[in-house]
This record gives C-alpha cells, structure tokens and sequence, in this order.
C-alpha cells in the first residue's frame, strides 16, 4: 500500500477499506509516515467524511495502536462513563459512587483539564494526599476490594490519538464528527468497559453548539461501539449554562461532596441520578435496573442513606487522600479574595453563558493552557442563579474566588458578558435533550 493513493481515495469522496485504514494508521503511530501525508488525510476526512464502517475501522485502529486494559478481574461486566466536556462538570464524583454503592464496580481511568474544560484529577487532587498514579496492578485491585477506583491513565492507551489530535490541532481538522467520535471512542474502547454511558454536552459551554451536530455525534459513536461489541447509551444534555452552580477545581469538589450529602443543587442532582440510572441499566443487562425511573427512586436512597458518601470516602482513603477533607469540605483549599456580583434590576435570567463563565474561571487560574502548567485548585466562580430565575436589585449573581484581585477585572468581564436579565419571563432550560441507545439503520 502506499499513503498517497489511499489519501487520494478519500480525496475523490470513496471509501477505505478496513486494511487501509488500519495500514496507515499503524504506520503513522510508528513514525513510518509523515506528518504532512497524515494532515492530508484528515483534511481529507474532514471534506469528504467518512461512513459508518471506515469510522468504526479508524476507531479499532486507533484503540489497538497501544495497549488496552483488561478489566476481567474486576467483574463479569464493567460499566464505564464519558462526558464529551462541559463548565462545572463534576458529574462523576457524584455519579460513580452512586453506581459502585449499587453494587456495581467501577474502574474509571480520567484525565486532566486543558483550556477551559475541569478535570476530574485536577477536581479529586484538589483533596490533600489524593493520588491517581496508582499503577494497573492497584487499580485492579482497589477495584476489586473497594468497588471503585479513579485513577490517571497507566498505560499507553491509544497513542494513535495523541499524534493524531496534536496534527489536528495545528491543522485545522478538529470540527470533524468521525475524527471527535473515533478520538473519543478508541481510548474508552481500549480502557476495557463492556458498557459505556456517553454524557454529550450541547450548547454554548460544549465541543458541539446544535441539537442537531449533538445528535449526529452521539449517535456516530453509539454506531462504533455496537460496531465492536459494546453495549451503548448516549444522553444528550444542555450545556448553555454550567452544571451546577461551581465552576472551579476545589469549588467543584464541594459542591458534588454537597451533592452526596443530600444538599446539592437540584439540576446537578437531577443530572447524576439520570447518568447514573443508565450506567446500572447497562449493568443490569436487561434483567435488573430495566425501569430508569424506578432505578433512579433506589439510587436516591443510596444518597440519602449515605451509602454513596460513603464509598466515596472510601475511594479517598484508598488513594490515600485526606478523608476528613470529605467529613468537612470546608479543609479544602479556598481563595484568599472573594467578590460578589449583584443584579442592578427587576428581571429574569435569560443568558448565564457557560463559555464566559468558563472563562473567567481560566482568567482567575482555575484551567491550564498546556499540559505543563500548573493550575491553582482554590479559584473559581459560582453562579448563583439558572435560566429563569427570577431577581431583584441587590440580589447575588455570581462569586468571584480569587488568589489575586489584579485578576479580577478580566473575570468581571466575563461574568458581566455572560449574565442577562430581561424584563419577559424565560424558561428554564431542560437538562437532558434525547437519548440514543440503537444503531442508525443507514451505513452512510
């Protein structure tokens, strides 16, 4: 084979064969071809677009590049979870205690925050002691013994992905459907997870701003991973507002710690229970947790009784993190300055941006803009109202949390963009948009 014929059959809008696709990208993960011919194929995929099967190709490609996770050992069935990304996203400190206090084990390897996005790492970290280099022998077994674990990919999943996202990033190729599917899909498939809940955001705080690119996204990957064998849900969910009302690393953690104590904010609650009812309707395998409304009343016991606060601490202790941070999340760190923002007329909120907001919490220190640099755990913001809330002069809007009040101005900026109040009423916005379970018939 050679890589210019195979970057011209795609160029011409036809489809490659799996041997092609897997050929090209064996040879660019070791180096044997260029980076110029590998840019040219995904701009070429990025015009032409790719079908169903060349996607799925791709996708396998890419998960078997590097090494892949056994997770056997943990259970009979594994249920893994993936956000594609949103502001105040703290879901899965809240959501895999719920699954793993069900009696459901869960191994989640996650990742570090760049840009405006959290991480779930850069969140747990923000708890003195917490660890999440563990390696893949104590993963396992903290799995195993504790029913939960989070820890930092230990091993080179997916390295296809790494070289390719760097290429695209630099060559204008990310907004493409199959490249953010496969990009996405081939580090969960190789993470080893026999059923995976996919959370895609939409909206202005999310990678995709349409119901409609929403949809075709959720459902490409849904497509992939019935195409190799995985059990899948996709839930469409808003992203034009953040999560909750947290927007920052240690500001997050107390919010889900809140959460599992039965004192959190009521959309960030509602969205927990949903994702979490799905992940155990997987896990149920179509012989338990089949009814989602009756699975989401039984993991509200497990927050009321405390069970689900309870693994949580455990997987703390586990990773040798403080647990009197999760008795008290007062003891975690908190900014030096705070400034609040308060509404200067009668109205109703009709715009609480999550992009903006998301970028005053960059502005104050709360993102990295490389993998090297060092955030700072304590700042942030917190929005105090929703879409559709009603205020009144004098009432709060948002907190600014600040180690430096020279960056407060920028975040004022920000918040100011982000927040409208109209005089009509507004409706509050849905959490959650449609779900996709099935395969589209059409292999186009």
């Amino acid at each position: 084979m050679r890589a210019v014929d195979i970057i011209a059959r795609k160029r011409d809008g036809q489809a490659l064969s799996d041997a092609e696709i897997h050929w090209f990208i064996e040879n660019y993960t070791t180096d044997t071809l260029p980076d110029y011919q590998a840019a040219a194929l995904l701009m070429a995929i990025i015009i032409r677009g790719m079908k169903t099967d060349e996607v799925t190709a791709l996708t396998t490609a890419m998960a078997q590049s590097g090494d892949t996770l056994d997770l056997s050992a943990i259970g009979s069935y594994v249920v893994d979870k993936h956000s594609s990304g949103g502001v105040g996203d703290k879901t899965s400190l809240v959501v895999l205690p719920l699954v793993a206090a069900s009696g459901v084990p869960v191994a989640k390897m996650s990742g570090r925050g760049l840009g405006y996005s959290g991480g779930t790492l850069d969140k747990l970290e923000s708890i003195s002691g917490f660890t999440s280099n563990l390696g893949e022998d104590r993963f396992i077994q903290q799995a195993k013994e504790v029913g939960l674990v989070v820890g930092g990919q230990s091993k080179d999943l997916a390295p296809a992905d790494g070289k390719l996202y760097a290429l695209r990033d630099v060559t204008g190729t990310v907004p493409s459907p199959p490249l953010i599917a496969s990009s996405i899909m081939s580090k969960k498939i190789a993470a080893g997870a026999d059923g995976i809940v996919l959370d895609v955001k939409m909206g202005t705080g999310a990678f995709v701003q349409t119901l409609d690119e929403a949809r075709e996204l959720a459902q490409i990957m849904v497509n992939i991973g019935h195409g190799v064998g995985r059990d899948m849900v996709a839930l469409i969910s808003d992203m034009n507002q953040p999560l909750g009302y947290a927007v920052g690393n240690a500001l997050e953690v107390h919010e889900a710690i809140n959460t599992l104590m039965g004192n959190g904010p009521a959309d960030f609650h509602a969205h927990c229970l949903e994702v979490a009812a799905y992940m155990l309707n997987l896990a149920g395998q179509g012989e338990k947790w089949t009814d989602i409304d009756a699975t989401k009343a039984d993991l509200l016991t497990k927050l009321d009784n405390g069970e689900a606060l309870n693994m949580f601490r455990a997987m703390v202790g586990a990773q040798s993190g403080d647990v009197s941070f999760v008795d008290d999340p007062s003891k975690l760190p908190q900014a030096a300055d705070q400034e609040t923002l308060t509404a200067e007329h009668t109205g109703t909120v009709s715009c609480a941006d999550a992009l903006d907001i998301a970028k005053a919490a960059f502005e104050l220190g709360a993102g990295r803009e490389t993998k090297a640099d060092k955030i700072d755990p304590a700042v942030g913001v917190v929005v105090h109202v929703k879409v559709g809330d009603n205020v009144k002069p004098g009432d709060p809007l948002a907190t600014i949390h600040s180690n430096d009040a020279s960056k407060h101005e920028a975040a004022r900026t920000h918040l100011n963009n982000a927040l409208t109040i109209s005089e009509e009423g507004i409706a509050p916005l849905p959490l959650f948009y449609d779900v996709i379970k099935l395969p589209s018939a059409s292999n186009s």
